[in-house]
């Protein structure tokens, strides 16, 4: 146990570089900027591991060890109690006066009734009787189910971090944004997700092969932009409808933050909301394209947000000449704009939508094989001049405007995102079971005492008569057993014609 209780203080020392640290994990912004901010102590800390401390080395072997110490306390202790549990209370000592609670008395009843007397008290406790001399002795005792308290207690915390390590193991995490009015997302495999945190033994397939669809989203805010509500209108196909090629048939939920969609064994949570601008490029021959990409919020309050809208110009068959006329619409879009040369928002909801848009024209960097942001080009490109500034305007709904070669670009509207995560987690309801005995053994073990009682009945010289010595002993160092102890020698002495002693 002092293993336990040494490694248990170690486990929260070796914890607080994870919270006064930024971590990888949560964020990776705000580790780059510490970075930046500590050049000379950045790496160091690195090299150690202080920037993902609960996925280091040296930070599984702290609660390894726990768990090995816990289990190696636990067991002996429970294979114990299971002995006591067994065996008989304890012989009556031999000098009762000598233990913390003891009153005698001389009662006017036979040694029979005496006995039975005690046995009515003591109902409930565990006792037996033994011969001593000319009368007899009673030992009892109550609590047992503190240790068994402590124990569960101790059991299901091992049970905790099993399930625990089971959710890490066989679990995972996956974020999407799923755009408003119709679009769909389907569990088929990590390729679907803007972003997947796997478990250590999940390769990314075999996955549940669920399909969720937003219908519809609507996000509501207070006079003063605070959040109010999120809903969105899911409908969603289980597994057993996929499998089965059901695929016109849809079930509806109501999605709201705090209330996921449970299914399969997943939960579909909201997590955010944002903007998507939609844009028709009417090409010189005549051809349109529409577009609308998520767009992502660099300001939370007001919902300001980024993106780059990208477009491949239709019917060009020349490699070289297609690279350079690519356009990529790039800037800032307010949900309510604050009017001016300078955009910037003032509202998050969609009172007075304006975006401030740059039309960039050239390579992209589409087809070099290299991974880019959905939500930004590639500014290397730019400042090469692979890619050209070629217009720069403000426009809200409907309006337009005309590039030098006569393509003209239309802000047609906004549609809504969700930001749905998708959890699986096969130990969650472990972990749910084992912290309600958890806390069940916690109760138990605080609201239990432990005590003995013993009770020693001689017959008088008289033989009509009975002298009873009782004794008391708390196993606990909780308060309480006195006053307790006080109940029963007022029902077993009170009623006495004789001498009574107290100590």
């Amino acid at each position: 146990m002092r293993t336990a209780l040494v490694l248990l203080f170690l486990l929260a020392l070796a914890a607080l570089p994870g919270a006064l640290l930024p971590q990888r994990s949560l964020n990776q912004r705000l580790v780059d900027q510490y970075f930046t901010d500590y050049p000379w102590l950045a790496p160091t800390l690195d090299r150690l591991g202080f920037f993902d401390v609960f996925a280091a080395p040296w930070f599984a072997a702290i609660y390894l060890l726990l768990m090995v110490s816990l289990v190696g306390c636990v067991l002996p202790r429970t294979l114990d109690h299971a002995v006591a549990l067994r065996a008989t209370p304890v012989a009556t000592p031999r000098n009762l006066a000598r233990m913390p609670h003891h009153a005698a008395a001389t009662l006017d009843v036979g040694p029979d009734e005496a006995t039975e007397r005690v046995r009515a008290r003591l109902r409930g406790w565990r006792r037996v009787e033994r011969p001593d001399g000319p009368g007899r002795t009673i030992s009892a005792e109550k609590g047992y189910l503190r240790e068994a308290g402590n124990l569960l207690f101790h059991l299901s915390l091992i049970g905790l971090l099993v399930g625990f390590g089971a959710g890490k193991l066989f679990g995972y995490e996956g974020q999407v944004i799923v755009m408003s009015g119709g679009g769909q997302f389907c569990n088929t495999g990590i390729l679907g997700y803007d972003s997947f945190r796997a478990g250590l033994s999940v390769d990314g397939t075999g996955l549940t092969p669920f399909c969720v669809r937003l219908d519809d989203f609507e996000a509501e805010f207070q006079p003063n932009g605070q959040a109010e509500r999120f809903h969105g209108a899911l409908s969603y196909q289980s597994a057993e409808d996929v499998e089965a090629g059901r695929i016109d048939e849809w079930k509806s939920h109501e999605l709201e933050v705090n209330h996921p969609l449970r299914l399969d064994g997943h939960r579909v949570y909201l997590l955010g909301h944002g903007y998507a601008p939609q844009f028709t490029v009417t090409f010189p021959d005549g051809q349109q394209r529409t577009g609308g990409i998520q767009w992502r919020p660099v300001d939370q309050a007001t919902l300001l947000s980024e993106g780059a809208t990208k477009f491949e110009p239709p019917g060009i068959t020349d490699e070289a000449q297609r690279r350079e006329s690519q356009l990529a619409i790039t800037g800032l879009f307010a949900p309510t704009s604050s009017g001016g040369q300078i955009v910037t928002s003032v509202f998050p909801g969609l009172l007075a939508p304006e975006v401030a848009v740059d039309v960039l024209r050239g390579d992209l960097g589409l087809d070099d094989g290299r991974g880019q942001s959905i939500f930004q080009v590639d500014q290397g490109m730019v400042e090469s001049g692979e890619l050209q500034r070629v217009a720069r305007a403000n426009l809200v709904p409907g309006e337009s405007l005309t590039l030098d070669d006569g393509t003209v670009v239309r802000f047609d509207g906004v549609e809504d995102w969700a930001y749905l995560q998708v959890s699986y987690d096969p130990g969650q309801q472990a972990v749910l079971v084992f912290s309600v005995l958890l806390l069940a053994g916690l109760g138990l073990s605080l609201t239990i005492r432990r005590r003995r009682f013993w009770a020693r009945l001689t017959p008088a010289d008289d033989g009509a008569r009975t002298v009873v010595e009782i004794g008391g002993l708390a196993r606990t160092d909780r308060a309480g057993y006195g006053e307790e102890f006080d109940r029963m020698r007022a029902d077993l002495l009170e009623p006495t014609t004789a001498r009574s002693e107290e100590s």
